[in-house]
């Protein structure tokens, strides 16, 4: 004969089957994020190229930090030894000057990537600020906002940039903002169109039922659901930063000297370029590597993170 249940132990059942599914949603969370890590760690293991990007990636960021290290200083000049060919002293010869080639390279790097870096943080806070609030209020604000991304776009980024260090003087702060300028447009259509998604989800209805305010709900509920098309921007946004300063450097409109960056570098290099082409080539094979190494890896962490490019 069937044991009749009481109130008591059907309350008790059920407080155990909830705690269970708990239990288990928290399992189901801790192996969702194992298994984003773990996609990451499968994408550059079956990626070799990858791998080889990263390295070469980090071993151009370190040795831009630690050039200090290097014997030499980079404006010391040594005219009786200029234009000197490679050497056990000099890996890489001399310069116009007598100075060390490679240590400029070094220190260049880290205008370099300093401005590049630094001008994605800019482009991305921008882009991110703006999309979302153009994705979520959308109507009129949106309308708005879009037109103004459009005109941006449409302006030629390095010839404006041109005109406007024809009446200001040049310098990293004003070199990484006018980068950042031109720059936050392809973020802002990213974060944009991932918003007006986002914003339709159950999440996000529960919130405005809660009366969670609108700005509460696009910065803890939105922003950090895009996380990932995020980074994969912002690491293709360094690369283009990176080679908007070189170009600018190159014409003469980048860092004032006594610095140097890759891009000064090749300027300097252009009127010795029959004599000593390694003059040009050590810049722009940094240029060249570093770029690369980006777009790859950016690939690879936008096949990582974005669930739908998994087979």
């Amino acid at each position: 004969m069937a044991k009749l249940l009481t109130p008591l132990d059907k309350a008790a059942i059920r407080a155990e089957d909830f705690a269970k599914a708990v239990k288990d949603e928290n399992k189901v969370e801790a192996s969702f994020e194992r298994t984003v890590f773990q996609q990451l760690v499968s994408s550059f293991r079956q990626n070799k190229l990858a791998i080889l990007c990263l390295i070469v990636l980090l071993t151009i960021i370190l040795s831009s930090i630690f050039a200090f290290l290097s014997p030499y200083d980079p404006d010391e000049m040594d005219v009786m030894n200029k234009m000197a060919g490679p050497s056990a002293e000099h890996w890489f010869g001399t310069d116009e000057l007598g100075r060390d080639s490679f240590t400029r390279a070094l220190y260049g790097g880290r205008v370099s990537l300093s401005v590049g870096f630094s001008a994605m943080v800019v482009s991305v806070i921008i882009g991110t600020l703006i999309g979302s609030v153009s994705g979520y209020v959308g109507g009129k604000v949106d309308a708005v906002l879009m037109r103004v991304v459009d005109i941006f776009q449409s302006v030629p980024s390095l010839l404006m940039i041109i005109v406007f260090f024809s009446f200001v003087p040049s310098n990293m702060v004003t070199l990484i903002i006018m980068l950042a300028l031109f720059s936050w447009t392809g973020v802002a259509r990213i974060v944009r169109a991932q918003t007006l998604t986002l914003k339709e989800r159950d999440f996000v209805v529960a919130a405005k039922v809660l009366g969670v305010s609108h700005a509460k709900i696009i910065m803890r509920h939105i922003v950090p659901n895009m996380a990932t098309q995020i980074i994969v921007a912002a690491s293709l946004s360094v690369a283009g930063a990176i080679l908007d300063e070189s170009a600018l450097s190159f014409l003469g409109y980048g860092v004032a000297l006594p610095k140097s960056s890759w891009g000064s570098m090749l300027q300097n290099a252009q009127q010795y370029i029959l004599y000593d082409p390694l003059l040009a080539l050590i810049p722009g094979a940094f240029i060249l590597l570093t770029v690369l190494c980006l777009n790859i890896l950016g690939d690879v962490l936008q096949h990582a993170l974005d669930p739908r490019l998994h087979k």
